[in-house]
């Protein structure tokens, strides 16, 4: 076994370097040789739980790559770090916390420790304040200052306080409840906030500001301004305790911005941003679709953790779906990774992985502090279903690039309208089929000559009717999108993140990378409001700086 303390431990290990020997003889199969030569491939490269069926056959592999993706995981010692993160452990080393989002969903209520100290029983105070809070907006029971019904909820927050719950209302449109409509701001820029509030009224507003520490500037800078709005038809502070509720642990700062403390939801230091929406910062899917939703979408997670915590890797979905990554990403050289849901209510999913997997993964040193020699954190893009078949798929097909991708289909629609879903499910099988099979010389050869087309017309045209194939992809075939199965779903892929920080020897619970630019931000903020002089910047930023200033000051 080898401990991946330091980069070139991983990249001289016999496992990694098994890997890459065996690269250089997968590399010029190609899929259709090992579809003709093993017929019970999808038998044997297909797995199921927690609802979600997984096709990774169509991936450039064999049998003996998985066995060596399953050493290089073991030789990463990833079975004893997935019992560290359960059990509590801080393994977040950097900010010294445990790494415990599975805790919020832990529906088995066992016991998890932090410092000694169960935390179930603050997870679940914190769920039934949820649910009380939900209850009363649901019943009318909360009223806005004037005494009229809240109509419409407004969350504020930026990063994993609004895109993980604004995903996941997206997700669950179908589970909606009517009576209140729940919207999102998070960008800075203020017409997010204008156009947002344009059709509200603040008499019927309540507004949920998401920020643990509550100093995020430009969530601070939003609810401020949603403040004023409310203010400039209400009148009197005392109504913003009416229409303001907070999700945070500062309560001092809470309690100075007018939100009454009893309508302060905490959160914990162990709860990462982009792995939050299982917490408090979950309160505006709770307000969407209901507390009993939320409870499913907690016991859909919980139940992948389990299968992910007790499953042998060799049958452990996110497990598969990680090494797969890391085959690609190291072995292949693919630079990137598309996720391709063939669902309109997971559109949003590819911008959710996006962030969870590129902010958690994109690093450069190793927990040790050392620089890699290798490549860790690929792009995540994507787009929903055949939208994105009209749009890039042109370059998977017959582009340069290698790009994994990643099929998500329900097997059951919500909205069942003629023959619809079956041309949605149609077109999406029909791709990856197509990215594995590609089409041959002779297949458009023989196509071409069958329409009748002259000889030289054929020659001319043939390059650009071939597809090389060989593309590979996943299909994870989900029964239906409920909030169960979406609950899965997510924590299929975290934990895919996860298993991949492990073998890459990386920490993927902090974000440091986001720091530097806050900080020259706020810098440059006092210089173009005029506070400060221009400072000491490099020629084009100063250019920039004095060239915005002129044009502020009608000189330009």
């Amino acid at each position: 076994m080898i401990t991946l303390t330091h980069n070139k431990t991983l990249t001289g290990s016999s496992e990694w370097e098994a890997l890459e020997g065996h690269w250089q003889q997968i590399q010029p199969q190609h899929m259709r040789e090992l579809f003709d030569s093993n017929p019970d491939r999808f038998e044997q490269m297909s797995m199921a739980s927690c609802g979600i069926m997984l096709d990774y056959s169509k991936n450039r592999i064999t049998s003996e790559t998985m066995d060596l993706l399953f050493g290089l995981a073991r030789a990463a010692g990833l079975p004893d770090w997935i019992g560290r993160m359960f059990s509590g452990e801080p393994i977040n080393t950097t900010e010294g916390r445990a790494v415990l989002h599975t805790a919020l969903r832990n529906r088995s209520n066992r016991p998890v420790s932090v410092a000694g100290e169960d935390v179930m029983p603050e997870v679940n105070q914190v769920l039934e304040q949820m649910g009380d809070f939900v209850q009363q907006l649901h019943s009318g029971e909360w009223k806005g200052y004037t005494g009229k019904r809240i109509t419409d909820v407004v969350n504020i927050g930026i990063g994993g306080s609004n895109l993980g719950p604004l995903m996941v209302c997206e997700a669950l449109g179908h589970y909606r409840i009517p009576d209140i409509q729940v919207h999102f701001v998070s960008n800075v820029d203020a017409t997010h906030l204008v156009e947002t509030t344009k059709q509200l009224d603040p008499e019927t507003t309540l507004f949920i500001v998401a920020s643990k520490t509550f100093t995020t500037q430009e969530t601070l800078t939003n609810a401020h301004a949603a403040r004023r709005w409310c203010l400039n038809s209400l009148q009197d502070d005392n109504a913003i305790a009416s229409h303001f509720v907070a999700v945070s642990t500062n309560a001092k700062a809470v309690a100075e911005f007018g939100i009454d403390t009893n309508n302060m939801f905490v959160f914990w230091d162990w709860v990462g941003g982009r792995y939050s929406l299982w917490s408090a910062i979950g309160l505006p899917i709770a307000v969407a679709v209901g507390m009993e939703c939320f409870h499913e979408l907690l016991a859909g997670a919980h139940a992948m953790d389990v299968h992910f915590r007790n499953a042998e890797l060799e049958q452990n979905m996110p497990v598969i779906l990680a090494l797969l990554g890391v085959w690609y990403a190291n072995f292949a050289g693919a630079a990137t990774y598309a996720v391709l849901p063939y669902d309109q209510y997971l559109r949003l999913l590819p911008d959710y992985l996006q962030q969870a997997d590129m902010e958690s993964n994109g690093k450069r040193v190793t927990r040790d502090g050392a620089v890699v020699d290798y490549t860790t954190g690929p792009v995540v893009w994507g787009a929903a279903g055949t939208d994105g078949q009209h749009a890039f798929y042109q370059l998977i097909h017959q582009g340069t690039q290698m790009i994994p991708a990643d099929f998500i289909v329900p097997v059951h629609s919500h909205n069942e309208l003629g023959d619809q879903h079956a041309k949605l499910l149609a077109n999406c099988l029909a791709q990856t089929e197509a990215m594995m099979r590609g089409k041959s010389s002779e297949e458009a050869e023989s196509e071409l000559k069958a329409s009748g087309m002259e000889s030289d017309q054929i020659a001319a045209l043939l390059p650009h009717k071939i597809f090389p194939g060989n593309n590979p992809t996943n299909t994870l075939l989900v029964d239906k999108l409920t909030p169960g199965r979406l609950g899965s779903l997510i924590a299929l892929y975290e934990h895919r993140i996860f298993v991949q920080g492990i073998i890459w020897n990386l920490n993927s619970f902090d974000q440091w990378g986001v720091e530097l630019g806050k900080q020259l931000a706020n810098v440059i903020l006092p210089e173009l409001q005029g506070e400060l002089p221009i400072g000491k910047h490099d020629c084009s930023t100063a250019g920039l700086l004095k060239y915005y200033l002129s044009l502020r000051a009608g000189k330009g």
